[in-house]
């Protein structure tokens, strides 16, 4: 079921992904040394929101749900392959060691016969083999998302899912009509970086967890279906539209995942720091605004570069924090952030960074007229009382020139030829900047 494939995409009818915003998934990965005990794959990957989960091969079993003989009702997902991996035999790499194992996963399914839709859903982050065995040298690591459905009519469908928004368009229904398996973090064997950049991550956790057996916790049963949380967009759903008022959704999962011991610092991503000021009636007006990502409550981010220290917001659980300072910063000014999330999971430390604070430019117009090869350009500095000198390059980082005007708001008119640029940067000596477009006109 989890099992790779060659290609990172592998869609039958995939007309695009929605692009929602930019969110923070997996925040680190063991940097080794890696031993045989986990097949010579990093111990734990360590997600945004600051849990770490080992790769999960203890055979801890449920004490909710019974198993079956043959089928004990493992913790981790434990998938025996004949000639490859054993369960009932000790874990032994390479001799007898799970071709696919898993930091984590969590899966969903929507079934209705009278609407003829069938829906699988899979999210990992699993451990496997180049060449699908054991073999010392062969290991790869990788976020996966995978839906299959299989869909009654042609039409557009639109899966929203924990990790993302997905839209297919379907020229005819059928078996497996939408497939879509899309791979992140295949690259070199022993390369194991590369699922940090996938869509997985943070981590799903089921909402009547941690679960406790022996002296081991997991963030769910695979063996059952729970609701859960910490999806990055608070969509801890799995949702089919589609042709005819197709409407259907499930908030039950089932996931894995082995709660590691490791201590770690506080995942802080500082996202945006930049100031204005203006004056108004003779009065001084500035504010900073700060955003970062980080754990959500009860962690806690604090600006700590100024008196009183200035505690972020977050607003809705997927760490997400903005603060916002009515001081008027010096030039060059440095902030400083500090994150804690020693509530949620204690043997995580205080984590602190320095972020540069920096004047908000943006520009209004970037033009080009293809007849007479003139670029026109206008940005604005969010420092009105001291604007600092704005400087255009094009795309590929060639100098234009620098901008004029005596205020905020400033413009650059130049011939550039042969060609037009595809997109210009305007930066400021303040430390801001911003892209955009060029726009061609005749």
């Amino acid at each position: 079921m989890h099992r790779p494939i060659p290609h990172p995409l592998a869609v039958a009818i995939f007309a695009g992904m929605l692009q929602l915003p930019a969110q923070a998934a997996l925040n680190a990965v063991d940097p080794g040394a890696y031993v045989p005990a986990n097949g010579g794959f990093p111990a734990w990957y360590q997600d945004s929101h600051g849990r770490t989960l080992d790769l999960c091969l203890t055979k801890a079993v449920s004490s909710r749900v019974p198993g079956a003989p043959g089928a004990p009702s493992y913790m981790c997902t434990l998938l025996p392959t004949p000639g490859v991996f054993d369960d009932t035999q000790p874990i032994v790499f390479p001799t007898n060691f799970p071709d696919e194992a898993f930091w984590f996963t969590a899966d969903a399914a929507i079934v209705d016969a009278t609407r003829g839709i069938d829906l699988t859903y899979v999210s990992a982050i699993e451990a496997a083999f180049a060449a699908e065995e054991p073999v010392e040298g062969d290991q790869v690591s990788f976020a996966r998302v995978r839906i299959r459905v299989d869909v009654p009519t042609a039409g557009t469908y639109v899966v929203t899912h924990p990790y993302g928004v997905e839209v297919f368009d379907v020229p005819a229904g059928g078996r497996r009509a939408i497939n879509m398996t899309r791979d992140i973090g295949i690259a070199g064997a022993g390369d194991f970086t590369g699922a940090l950049k996938g869509d997985v991550g943070p981590f799903l956790r089921s909402v009547n967890g941690p679960y406790t057996e022996g002296s081991e916790r997991f963030i769910g049963d695979p063996n059952l279906e729970e609701r859960v949380t910490g999806s990055p967009f608070n969509t801890n759903y799995v949702r089919i539209e589609g042709p005819g008022g197709i409407d259907l959704r499930t908030e039950l999962f089932a996931v894995s995942g082995k709660l590691s011991e490791v201590a770690l610092p506080t995942p802080l991503m500082p996202q945006r720091s930049t100031y204005s000021r203006h004056t108004e009636n003779g009065d001084l007006h500035a504010q900073q605004d700060i955003f970062a990502m980080a754990p959500p409550p009860p962690a806690s981010v604090t600006l700590t570069s100024q008196t009183p220290n200035l505690n972020l917001t977050e607003a809705n659980g997927t760490g997400a924090w903005y603060a916002q300072s009515v001081l008027d910063p010096a030039a060059g000014s440095i902030l400083t952030l500090t994150a804690d999330n020693s509530v949620a999971i204690p043997t995580s430390s205080l984590t602190t960074a320095n972020v540069p604070l920096t004047d908000l430019v943006t520009i209004t117009q970037a033009q080009y007229r293809l007849s007479t090869g003139e670029l026109t350009l206008v940005a604005s500095t969010s420092d009105e009382t001291t604007p600092p000198v704005l400087t255009a390059h094009t795309g590929n980082g060639a100098l234009i020139g620098n901008l004029s005007g005596t205020g905020a708001v400033k413009t650059l008119s130049t011939s550039l030829s042969p060609i037009p640029p595809a997109k210009v940067q305007v930066t400021s000596t303040n430390g801001g900047s911003d892209t955009e477009d060029v726009v061609l006109v005749p």
